[in-house]
This record gives structure tokens, sequence and C-alpha cells, in this order.
């Protein structure tokens, strides 16, 4: 092989106008934890679908071994309230919201 294959190569990054993006763990809270990564997902779904900033902490070490790591759900501490009435929520009181409940009962 030559040595011009084993270069690095050299990739363009545009640079963008955007305002740098700041993390500050101080203003998030855990909500819920997990045992079963899959409840996890579906939980930060849920949050995800009512436009909640949230993240799971701990999800990689919780997909390898789930008995002994559980998924933390963190949001902001502003959607904090939101979050944990839209997790309690029954999923029979939610069950049809968005769907075509009842398409197709039209009596001729």
């Amino acid at each position: 092989m030559s040595d011009e294959m084993n270069k690095p190569r050299k990739i363009a990054v545009p640079e963008t106008e955007a305002a740098p993006f700041e993390f500050d763990p101080e203003q998030y809270v855990m909500i819920a934890r997990y045992l079963m990564p899959a409840e996890a997902q579906m939980a930060k779904g849920v949050l995800e679908s009512a436009s909640l900033e949230c993240f799971l902490h701990g999800e990689n070490a919780n997909s390898l071994v789930p008995p002994a790591f559980r998924s933390r759900l963190m949001v902001h501490r502003k959607d904090e309230e939101a979050a944990k009435k839209l997790l309690d929520t029954p999923a029979e009181m939610t069950a049809g919201v968005g769907d075509d409940a009842g398409a197709g009962d039209d009596e001729e």
C-alpha cells in the first residue's frame, strides 16, 4: 500500500452562525428511573412528542446490563411538572388521540 492511503483526510466543516449550545446540568432533574430499556425509550418518546426537552442518562449501561443499571429520564427543570403529568396519564385516557378513532363507523 502507498503512504497516500494511510494519510489522515481533512474534512471541511462549514461554519454556522448559530449561537453556541450551552448545557447546564444544574437545569435538569430526574423524573423517573427505568429498569427496562424499552420502557425508558417509550417514556422519552412520550415527552419528545409533547415537545419537552429530555434525555436518558445511563442509557448505554442499562442496555448492556439492565439489572445493574437503571436509565434515568431527565427533563429541563421548567418542564418537570408537565413531564410528570404526561407520564402519569393512564394510556386509556389518551387512546384515540391523534388517531382516526371511530373512522369507518359511519352508517349509510
